[in-house]
């Protein structure tokens, strides 16, 4: 396993253990300065090469850095995720934003939402084009849903998809972007060569079926056709479809927030999970003292993400005892062996998980304000990239987790995670 980047502000112990993988329990302790907050961002759950595993590594730190600049400065939870956010759609490196695959017709939409996990506000598009940052639409869906009714007493929208939420966007100053100038060289290219392997695939079904034509197999039906994949199925990294991030800033209010470009060559108007409620992301703020803060984020298979609402399930699953124990069991119990799911021999997805309580020794004191945040992060698929930051460290860890050797993708997982302890000291 790598190491974790260390920082230089705050004390760390790793201790690797294996359970379903491979784990890692940092605990970091700052009492010192103002500034009190945490991030934990994702860049996708997938295959990444090593080719390209600096380019992912800096993306997530610059992520995390953008989200505590904004806590640092003062900001809320709700601000510092939609900053990681926007970082990851600007990278051309990650399947959001600029850069996002292409879909059959050689089109840019994408999928994004976010939640509030003090008001349990929620704001989402889906298959939305011409808009260089989906989140900042989804942000301002759910910002306009705080300030009530409409004319008529019409409810607002919290969900818009296709060119209704463009134009609801452009309407509210969000500027609009042509599809061509979020369109890379890479997934440009990346398209014409699955264009290419499903031209050859039709071709060779065509041929096929006039070579068997009246010659049925012993079951009644035509012999089957080889399987010629979309590039990156491979090796799972067409499952790299998402983003994220989940962040609890000083009043231990926690946000979460997802954006994806879907699926290469999915059919237009697909929605995945970075759009559905409780599918991509979930953030909800501790209603007592006796329960946790928790905030989620989904990467992977949106079909298998979506019939099993995993964000939510991860969130209800955190208010356990044993954080890791219980990612551990929903992971497997109501994602890989779900019944949801029963028909799929290979399910892949991963996800990010905090959950935060105030200290003992600050219910106690006035002078101390202090957290206790654990975060985990777990995959099936091959691959999940990872960074994570508290707003007293001075730069962010990043890490590519990995399933461990000869574990199989789509029934195996991994688990990884760390405690930190977060305070500030009152004047």
């Amino acid at each position: 396993m790598e190491n974790l980047e260390s920082s230089t502000d705050c004390k760390e112990t790793v201790s690797p253990l294996n359970k379903s993988g491979s784990t890692v329990n940092s605990t970091v302790s700052c009492h010192d300065g103002k500034a009190m907050g945490f991030v934990l961002v994702h860049a996708g759950a997938g295959y990444h090469s090593e080719s390209k595993a600096k380019e992912y590594k800096h993306a997530c730190k610059r992520a995390c850095q953008r989200a505590v600049d904004r806590l640092r400065a003062g900001g809320l939870a709700l601000e510092a995720v939609t900053a990681a956010l926007i970082e990851l759609e600007d990278s051309p490196f990650t399947n959001a934003g600029t850069g996002s695959n292409l879909n059959l017709s050689g089109e840019i939409e994408c999928d994004a939402s976010i939640m509030d996990g003090k008001s349990l506000n929620y704001g989402a598009v889906g298959a939305l084009s011409g808009i260089k940052n989906p989140v900042l639409v989804a942000r301002r869906l759910l910002s306009e849903t705080q300030k009530g009714k409409l004319s008529a007493g019409r409810i607002p929208p919290c969900f818009l998809v296709g060119k209704g939420a463009e134009q609801w966007a452009i309407s509210h100053g969000i500027p609009a972007c042509p599809s061509e100038k979020m369109t890379t060289k890479f997934s440009l290219s990346g398209y014409k060569r699955n264009k290419r392997k499903m031209e050859l695939a039709e071709q060779v079904e065509m041929k096929r079926k006039r070579q068997f034509c009246g010659h049925e197999n012993d079951f009644g039906c035509l012999e089957p056709v080889g399987d010629i994949m979309v590039e990156g199925e491979e090796n799972n990294s067409a499952c790299l479809d998402t983003v994220g991030a989940v962040v609890v800033d000083r009043e231990g209010n926690v946000a979460a927030a997802v954006s994806s470009g879907g699926l290469a060559m999915k059919h237009p108007g697909r929605v995945g999970q970075a759009a559905h409620y409780g599918c991509g992301c979930w953030a909800e703020n501790a209603r007592d003292v006796s329960l946790y803060s928790t905030a989620v984020s989904t990467s992977g298979s949106g079909e298998h993400l979506i019939r099993t609402m995993l964000a939510r399930e991860c969130s209800t699953a955190m208010q356990a005892e044993n954080a890791h124990q219980a990612l551990l069991e929903a992971m497997q119990n109501k994602f890989i062996s779900s019944p949801f799911l029963a028909g799929e021999d290979c399910v892949l997805g991963g996800v990010i998980v905090l959950r935060c309580c105030t200290c003992g020794e600050a219910q106690r004191s006035e002078d101390i304000q202090a957290l206790l945040v654990e975060f985990l992060w777990s995959h099936t698929t091959e691959s999940m990239c990872v960074g994570y930051m508290s707003a007293q460290d001075s730069k962010a860890r990043t890490h590519i987790s990995r399933l461990p050797p000869g574990a199989v993708a789509g029934q195996s997982l991994a688990i990884e995670g760390g405690v930190c302890r977060l305070g500030t000291v009152s004047d």
